[in-house]
Protein backbone atom coordinates (compact mmCIF):
# COMPACT_ATOMS: atom_id res chain seq x y z
CA UNK A 1 0.00 0.00 0.00
CA UNK A 2 1.49 3.70 -1.08
CA UNK A 3 2.70 5.27 2.26
CA UNK A 4 0.51 8.21 1.19
CA UNK A 5 -2.42 6.31 2.10
CA UNK A 6 -0.61 4.90 5.57
CA UNK A 7 -0.04 8.54 6.37
CA UNK A 8 -3.42 9.28 5.43
CA UNK A 9 -4.81 6.83 7.69
CA UNK A 10 -2.15 7.76 10.46
CA UNK A 11 -3.25 11.43 10.12
CA UNK A 12 -6.74 10.80 10.56
CA UNK A 13 -6.46 8.20 13.56
CA UNK A 14 -3.96 9.94 15.95
CA UNK A 15 -5.66 12.07 17.26
CA UNK A 16 -8.39 9.74 18.63
CA UNK A 17 -5.91 7.08 19.46
CA UNK A 18 -3.35 9.51 21.94
CA UNK A 19 -6.56 10.96 23.10
CA UNK A 20 -8.06 7.39 24.32
CA UNK A 21 -4.67 6.17 24.96
CA UNK A 22 -4.39 9.05 27.34
CA UNK A 23 -7.68 8.52 29.36
CA UNK A 24 -7.35 4.79 29.56
CA UNK A 25 -3.50 5.21 31.04
CA UNK A 26 -3.83 8.53 32.64
CA UNK A 27 -0.07 8.91 31.77
CA UNK A 28 0.55 11.37 28.45
CA UNK A 29 3.67 10.26 27.96
CA UNK A 30 2.83 6.54 28.23
CA UNK A 31 -0.28 7.35 25.40
CA UNK A 32 2.00 8.95 22.86
CA UNK A 33 4.50 6.31 23.15
CA UNK A 34 2.15 3.63 22.44
CA UNK A 35 0.64 5.10 19.76
CA UNK A 36 4.05 5.60 18.14
CA UNK A 37 4.66 1.75 18.47
CA UNK A 38 1.40 0.98 16.82
CA UNK A 39 2.18 3.42 14.11
CA UNK A 40 5.72 1.52 13.77
CA UNK A 41 4.26 -1.98 13.41
CA UNK A 42 1.27 -0.38 11.28
CA UNK A 43 3.44 1.39 8.83
CA UNK A 44 5.53 -2.57 8.58
CA UNK A 45 2.54 -4.43 8.67
CA UNK A 46 0.33 -2.39 6.48
CA UNK A 47 2.65 -2.31 3.68
CA UNK A 48 2.41 -6.05 2.92
CA UNK A 49 -0.71 -6.98 4.13
CA UNK A 50 -3.21 -3.53 3.42
CA UNK A 51 -5.03 -1.59 5.77
CA UNK A 52 -7.40 -3.38 8.08
CA UNK A 53 -11.37 -2.99 7.76
CA UNK A 54 -11.52 -0.97 11.15
CA UNK A 55 -7.47 0.72 11.64
CA UNK A 56 -8.12 2.28 14.46
CA UNK A 57 -9.53 -0.42 16.56
CA UNK A 58 -5.90 -2.62 14.65
CA UNK A 59 -3.80 -0.03 16.39
CA UNK A 60 -6.12 0.78 19.68
CA UNK A 61 -4.96 -3.22 20.15
CA UNK A 62 -1.32 -2.54 19.53
CA UNK A 63 -0.69 0.19 21.23
CA UNK A 64 -2.44 -1.33 24.02
CA UNK A 65 -0.65 -4.34 24.24
CA UNK A 66 2.74 -2.59 24.20
CA UNK A 67 1.88 -0.14 26.78
CA UNK A 68 0.98 -3.02 29.31
CA UNK A 69 3.57 -4.60 28.60
CA UNK A 70 5.50 -1.30 29.57
CA UNK A 71 3.77 -0.90 32.74
CA UNK A 72 4.47 -4.83 33.65
CA UNK A 73 8.13 -4.11 33.58
CA UNK A 74 7.57 -0.25 35.09
CA UNK A 75 8.57 -0.71 39.37
CA UNK A 76 6.51 2.84 39.27
CA UNK A 77 3.29 0.28 38.79
CA UNK A 78 4.58 -2.39 40.79
CA UNK A 79 1.12 -3.86 42.88
CA UNK A 80 -1.12 -2.31 40.27
CA UNK A 81 -2.17 -5.58 38.85
CA UNK A 82 -5.75 -4.92 39.47
CA UNK A 83 -4.94 -1.95 37.23
CA UNK A 84 -3.05 -3.60 33.96
CA UNK A 85 -6.44 -5.92 34.26
CA UNK A 86 -8.58 -3.19 33.71
CA UNK A 87 -6.55 -2.01 30.67
CA UNK A 88 -6.85 -5.47 29.11
CA UNK A 89 -10.48 -6.10 29.71
CA UNK A 90 -11.72 -3.08 28.46
CA UNK A 91 -13.32 -2.70 25.85
CA UNK A 92 -13.02 -1.01 22.72
CA UNK A 93 -15.56 2.13 23.32
CA UNK A 94 -18.17 3.92 20.82
CA UNK A 95 -17.65 6.92 19.16
CA UNK A 96 -19.37 8.72 21.58
CA UNK A 97 -16.85 8.14 24.25
CA UNK A 98 -13.46 8.07 22.31
CA UNK A 99 -14.83 12.00 20.70
CA UNK A 100 -15.37 12.60 24.53
CA UNK A 101 -11.94 11.89 24.74
CA UNK A 102 -10.41 13.45 22.42
CA UNK A 103 -12.68 16.54 23.42
CA UNK A 104 -10.83 16.11 26.90
CA UNK A 105 -7.68 16.12 24.68
CA UNK A 106 -7.97 19.18 23.62
CA UNK A 107 -8.55 21.14 26.86
CA UNK A 108 -6.49 20.01 28.41
CA UNK A 109 -3.57 20.90 26.45
CA UNK A 110 -5.27 24.24 26.38
CA UNK A 111 -5.42 24.85 30.00
CA UNK A 112 -5.10 27.91 31.67
CA UNK A 113 -2.31 27.04 33.87
CA UNK A 114 0.02 26.56 30.74
CA UNK A 115 1.37 29.44 29.11
CA UNK A 116 -0.03 30.01 25.56
CA UNK A 117 3.73 28.77 23.82
CA UNK A 118 3.33 25.59 25.80
CA UNK A 119 -0.79 25.47 24.79
CA UNK A 120 -0.15 25.58 21.12
CA UNK A 121 2.84 23.45 21.45
CA UNK A 122 1.00 20.38 23.10
CA UNK A 123 -1.86 21.22 21.12
CA UNK A 124 -0.08 20.60 18.03
CA UNK A 125 2.11 17.73 19.12
CA UNK A 126 -0.79 15.73 20.87
CA UNK A 127 -3.87 16.55 19.00
CA UNK A 128 -2.77 17.23 15.58
CA UNK A 129 -0.25 14.35 15.69
CA UNK A 130 2.45 16.98 13.96
CA UNK A 131 6.39 16.02 14.73
CA UNK A 132 8.29 17.45 17.26
CA UNK A 133 10.90 18.65 14.35
CA UNK A 134 7.56 20.62 12.53
CA UNK A 135 6.42 22.62 15.62
CA UNK A 136 10.16 24.04 15.94
CA UNK A 137 10.29 25.02 12.65
CA UNK A 138 6.92 26.81 12.35
CA UNK A 139 8.06 28.75 15.73
CA UNK A 140 11.60 28.69 13.93
CA UNK A 141 13.54 27.50 17.11
CA UNK A 142 15.68 24.24 16.99
CA UNK A 143 13.97 21.01 17.60
CA UNK A 144 15.85 20.11 20.99
CA UNK A 145 14.36 23.54 22.53
CA UNK A 146 10.69 22.90 21.33
CA UNK A 147 11.54 19.39 22.68
CA UNK A 148 12.67 20.57 25.99
CA UNK A 149 9.62 23.40 25.78
CA UNK A 150 7.29 20.02 25.35
CA UNK A 151 8.71 18.16 28.75
CA UNK A 152 8.90 21.46 30.83
CA UNK A 153 4.71 21.71 29.47
CA UNK A 154 4.33 17.64 30.64
CA UNK A 155 5.59 18.38 34.14
CA UNK A 156 4.37 21.00 34.62
CA UNK A 157 0.52 19.37 33.77
CA UNK A 158 1.62 16.24 36.31
CA UNK A 159 2.69 18.91 39.24
CA UNK A 160 -0.55 20.80 38.89
CA UNK A 161 -2.35 18.21 38.28
CA UNK A 162 -3.92 19.67 35.09
CA UNK A 163 -7.28 17.89 34.44
CA UNK A 164 -7.72 16.37 30.80
CA UNK A 165 -12.06 16.61 31.43
CA UNK A 166 -14.37 18.80 29.60
CA UNK A 167 -15.65 21.59 31.66
CA UNK A 168 -19.14 21.57 33.17
CA UNK A 169 -21.61 23.81 31.76
CA UNK A 170 -20.59 26.73 34.35
CA UNK A 171 -17.22 26.66 33.01
CA UNK A 172 -17.30 25.73 29.75
CA UNK A 173 -17.59 29.09 27.84
CA UNK A 174 -14.30 30.51 29.77
CA UNK A 175 -12.70 27.36 28.61
CA UNK A 176 -13.44 27.36 24.85
CA UNK A 177 -12.26 30.69 24.84
CA UNK A 178 -9.04 29.12 25.73
CA UNK A 179 -9.42 26.62 23.22
CA UNK A 180 -10.39 28.58 20.61
CA UNK A 181 -7.60 31.43 20.53
CA UNK A 182 -5.01 28.49 21.10
CA UNK A 183 -6.50 27.37 17.49
CA UNK A 184 -6.42 31.73 16.00
CA UNK A 185 -2.51 31.54 17.37
CA UNK A 186 -2.00 28.53 15.39
CA UNK A 187 -3.73 29.80 12.44
CA UNK A 188 -2.19 33.04 12.55
CA UNK A 189 1.42 31.41 12.60
CA UNK A 190 0.73 29.65 9.00
CA UNK A 191 -1.17 33.05 7.88
CA UNK A 192 1.52 35.44 8.47
CA UNK A 193 4.54 33.43 10.16
CA UNK A 194 7.27 35.61 10.87
CA UNK A 195 10.01 34.69 8.30
CA UNK A 196 10.72 34.92 5.09
CA UNK A 197 8.10 32.33 4.29
CA UNK A 198 5.26 34.09 4.61
CA UNK A 199 2.69 31.90 4.82
CA UNK A 200 2.69 28.18 6.24
CA UNK A 201 -0.04 26.63 4.65
CA UNK A 202 0.53 23.81 6.86
CA UNK A 203 -0.45 25.29 9.83
CA UNK A 204 -3.52 27.30 7.97
CA UNK A 205 -5.10 23.71 7.39
CA UNK A 206 -4.08 22.11 10.75
CA UNK A 207 -6.10 24.89 12.16
CA UNK A 208 -8.97 24.81 9.81
CA UNK A 209 -8.80 21.17 11.08
CA UNK A 210 -8.80 21.54 14.63
CA UNK A 211 -12.26 24.56 13.98
CA UNK A 212 -14.23 21.82 11.97
CA UNK A 213 -13.80 18.96 14.89
CA UNK A 214 -14.35 21.32 17.34
CA UNK A 215 -17.68 22.14 15.58
CA UNK A 216 -18.45 18.30 15.54
CA UNK A 217 -17.66 18.23 18.90
CA UNK A 218 -19.79 20.76 20.74
CA UNK A 219 -22.21 22.09 17.56
CA UNK A 220 -24.27 24.03 20.52
CA UNK A 221 -21.34 26.65 21.23
CA UNK A 222 -21.57 29.62 18.54
CA UNK A 223 -18.22 30.99 18.93
CA UNK A 224 -16.86 27.37 17.58
CA UNK A 225 -18.94 27.84 14.10
CA UNK A 226 -17.88 31.31 14.12
CA UNK A 227 -13.92 30.93 14.30
CA UNK A 228 -14.70 27.83 11.74
CA UNK A 229 -15.90 30.72 9.23
CA UNK A 230 -13.57 33.69 10.18
CA UNK A 231 -10.71 31.20 9.17
CA UNK A 232 -12.71 29.94 6.28
CA UNK A 233 -12.69 33.35 4.74
CA UNK A 234 -9.67 34.58 5.84
CA UNK A 235 -7.93 31.31 4.35
CA UNK A 236 -9.77 31.47 0.99
CA UNK A 237 -7.54 34.70 0.41
CA UNK A 238 -4.16 32.47 0.49
CA UNK A 239 -3.73 32.13 -2.81
CA UNK A 240 -3.43 35.77 -3.80
CA UNK A 241 -1.11 37.02 -1.05
CA UNK A 242 1.87 36.38 -2.45
CA UNK A 243 2.55 37.44 -6.17
CA UNK A 244 5.10 34.83 -8.43
CA UNK A 245 8.25 36.16 -6.73
CA UNK A 246 6.87 35.52 -3.38
CA UNK A 247 6.15 39.46 -2.29
CA UNK A 248 2.90 40.09 -0.53
CA UNK A 249 0.23 41.95 -2.12
CA UNK A 250 -2.03 43.71 -0.33
CA UNK A 251 -6.03 43.31 -0.17
CA UNK A 252 -6.32 45.69 -2.07
CA UNK A 253 -4.66 44.65 -5.07
CA UNK A 254 -5.14 40.97 -4.79
CA UNK A 255 -6.36 39.17 -8.32
CA UNK A 256 -10.42 38.21 -6.35
CA UNK A 257 -10.80 35.71 -9.34
CA UNK A 258 -7.70 33.53 -7.44
CA UNK A 259 -9.21 33.46 -4.47
CA UNK A 260 -10.93 30.07 -2.99
CA UNK A 261 -14.97 30.28 -3.76
CA UNK A 262 -15.43 26.92 -2.05
CA UNK A 263 -13.99 28.41 1.13
CA UNK A 264 -16.52 31.34 1.16
CA UNK A 265 -19.15 29.61 0.35
CA UNK A 266 -17.98 27.79 3.54
CA UNK A 267 -17.62 30.33 5.33
CA UNK A 268 -21.26 31.52 4.99
CA UNK A 269 -22.15 28.16 5.66
CA UNK A 270 -20.16 28.20 8.79
CA UNK A 271 -21.24 31.87 9.76
CA UNK A 272 -25.18 31.43 9.20
CA UNK A 273 -24.57 28.03 11.52
CA UNK A 274 -23.42 30.78 14.08
CA UNK A 275 -25.90 33.02 13.87
CA UNK A 276 -28.75 30.55 14.21
CA UNK A 277 -28.24 30.43 17.84
CA UNK A 278 -28.19 34.08 18.43
CA UNK A 279 -25.45 34.64 20.58
CA UNK A 280 -23.38 36.71 19.36
CA UNK A 281 -19.21 36.26 20.43
CA UNK A 282 -15.95 38.00 19.06
CA UNK A 283 -15.43 35.49 16.50
CA UNK A 284 -18.69 35.63 14.89
CA UNK A 285 -17.99 39.33 14.69
CA UNK A 286 -14.76 38.99 12.91
CA UNK A 287 -16.17 36.24 10.58
CA UNK A 288 -18.79 39.17 9.43
CA UNK A 289 -16.19 41.95 8.56
CA UNK A 290 -14.07 38.63 6.90
CA UNK A 291 -17.50 38.11 4.99
CA UNK A 292 -17.72 41.67 3.62
CA UNK A 293 -14.66 41.55 2.53
CA UNK A 294 -14.48 38.31 1.09
CA UNK A 295 -17.47 38.99 -1.14
CA UNK A 296 -16.96 42.54 -2.37
CA UNK A 297 -16.32 41.58 -6.12
CA UNK A 298 -13.65 45.07 -5.86
CA UNK A 299 -11.88 46.40 -3.17
CA UNK A 300 -13.68 49.61 -4.48
CA UNK A 301 -17.39 47.37 -4.01
CA UNK A 302 -16.47 47.13 -0.18
CA UNK A 303 -19.19 47.82 2.27
CA UNK A 304 -16.99 49.69 4.43
CA UNK A 305 -20.04 51.34 6.33
CA UNK A 306 -21.19 47.95 7.08
CA UNK A 307 -17.30 47.07 8.31
CA UNK A 308 -17.08 50.03 10.38
CA UNK A 309 -20.65 49.41 12.38
CA UNK A 310 -19.19 45.52 12.81
CA UNK A 311 -15.94 46.93 14.35
CA UNK A 312 -17.69 49.29 16.95
CA UNK A 313 -19.69 46.39 18.24
CA UNK A 314 -16.74 44.53 18.33
CA UNK A 315 -15.25 47.10 20.45
CA UNK A 316 -18.07 47.18 23.01
CA UNK A 317 -17.65 43.30 23.03
CA UNK A 318 -14.15 42.82 23.32
CA UNK A 319 -12.45 46.76 23.53
CA UNK A 320 -8.52 46.41 22.13
CA UNK A 321 -6.13 49.01 20.47
CA UNK A 322 -6.12 47.03 17.32
CA UNK A 323 -10.18 46.84 17.19
CA UNK A 324 -10.48 50.47 17.42
CA UNK A 325 -7.26 50.88 14.50
CA UNK A 326 -9.06 48.42 12.45
CA UNK A 327 -12.76 50.29 12.94
CA UNK A 328 -10.76 53.60 12.49
CA UNK A 329 -9.33 52.12 8.96
CA UNK A 330 -12.85 51.35 7.61
CA UNK A 331 -13.97 54.45 8.74
CA UNK A 332 -11.00 56.48 6.66
CA UNK A 333 -12.57 54.38 3.56
CA UNK A 334 -16.41 55.10 4.59
CA UNK A 335 -16.03 58.61 5.35
CA UNK A 336 -12.94 59.90 4.36
CA UNK A 337 -9.07 60.26 5.67
CA UNK A 338 -10.00 62.72 8.26
CA UNK A 339 -12.39 60.73 9.74
CA UNK A 340 -10.05 57.87 10.14
CA UNK A 341 -7.65 60.08 11.40
CA UNK A 342 -9.22 61.66 14.08
CA UNK A 343 -9.89 58.09 15.19
CA UNK A 344 -6.54 57.32 15.30
CA UNK A 345 -5.71 60.16 18.10
CA UNK A 346 -7.10 58.58 21.37
CA UNK A 347 -4.99 55.08 20.63
CA UNK A 348 -1.56 56.84 19.39
CA UNK A 349 0.62 55.98 22.44
CA UNK A 350 -0.85 52.77 23.15
CA UNK A 351 0.49 51.38 19.64
CA UNK A 352 3.25 53.63 19.37
CA UNK A 353 5.10 50.48 18.61
CA UNK A 354 2.92 48.72 16.52
CA UNK A 355 4.26 49.19 12.80
CA UNK A 356 0.39 48.71 11.57
CA UNK A 357 -0.87 51.62 13.08
CA UNK A 358 1.82 53.89 11.57
CA UNK A 359 1.24 52.58 7.94
CA UNK A 360 -2.25 52.92 8.42
CA UNK A 361 -1.92 56.50 9.81
CA UNK A 362 1.00 57.39 6.77
CA UNK A 363 -1.97 56.01 4.45
CA UNK A 364 -4.68 58.27 5.80
CA UNK A 365 -1.99 61.21 5.75
CA UNK A 366 -0.97 60.76 2.39
CA UNK A 367 -4.42 60.39 1.40
CA UNK A 368 -5.53 63.74 3.13
CA UNK A 369 -2.27 65.55 0.83
CA UNK A 370 -0.61 65.81 3.98
CA UNK A 371 3.00 64.84 2.23
CA UNK A 372 5.20 65.20 4.84
CA UNK A 373 3.65 63.59 8.20
CA UNK A 374 2.79 60.66 5.58
CA UNK A 375 6.51 59.91 5.27
CA UNK A 376 7.17 60.47 8.69
CA UNK A 377 4.88 57.92 9.63
CA UNK A 378 5.74 55.81 6.70
CA UNK A 379 9.75 55.93 7.73
CA UNK A 380 8.15 54.85 11.59
CA UNK A 381 6.24 51.72 10.17
CA UNK A 382 10.26 50.35 8.38
CA UNK A 383 11.95 51.31 11.80
CA UNK A 384 9.12 49.01 13.64
CA UNK A 385 8.78 46.01 11.27
CA UNK A 386 11.35 43.11 11.54
CA UNK A 387 10.14 41.34 8.68
CA UNK A 388 11.95 41.97 5.25
CA UNK A 389 8.99 40.87 3.07
CA UNK A 390 6.88 43.34 4.71
CA UNK A 391 9.58 46.16 4.86
CA UNK A 392 9.66 45.74 1.10
CA UNK A 393 5.91 45.54 0.79
CA UNK A 394 5.48 48.96 3.04
CA UNK A 395 8.29 50.27 0.74
CA UNK A 396 6.28 49.51 -2.27
CA UNK A 397 2.88 50.82 -0.38
CA UNK A 398 4.95 54.30 0.53
CA UNK A 399 6.30 55.07 -3.21
CA UNK A 400 3.15 54.32 -4.81
CA UNK A 401 0.86 56.43 -1.87
CA UNK A 402 3.49 59.60 -2.03
CA UNK A 403 3.51 59.93 -5.73
CA UNK A 404 -0.38 59.55 -5.93
CA UNK A 405 -1.59 61.88 -3.09
CA UNK A 406 -3.18 64.86 -3.84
Amino acid sequence: MPHAEIAEVFGAQWPRLVATLRADLGDLDLAEDAAQQAFERASERWQADGVPDAPGAWLMTVARRWAIDQIRRDVRWAGREDDVRAIISRPQRDRGAIDDDLLAMIFGCCHRALDESARVALTLRYVVGLPTASIARAFLIPEPTMAKRLVRAKKKIAATRVPFEVPDRERLSDSLQEVLKVVYVIFSQGHAAPAEQLIRGDLCDEARWLASCICDLLPDEPETWGLAALLAFTDARRPARLDDAGEVVLLRDQNRELWDGSAIENGRRLLGRALQQRRVGTYQLQAAIAAAHSTAPTFGDTDWSTIQRLYAVLARVEPSPVVELNGAVAASFADGPHAGLQLLEPIADDLATYHYFHLARADMLANAGRLEEARSAFDRALDLCDSDAERRAITRVASEALATAP
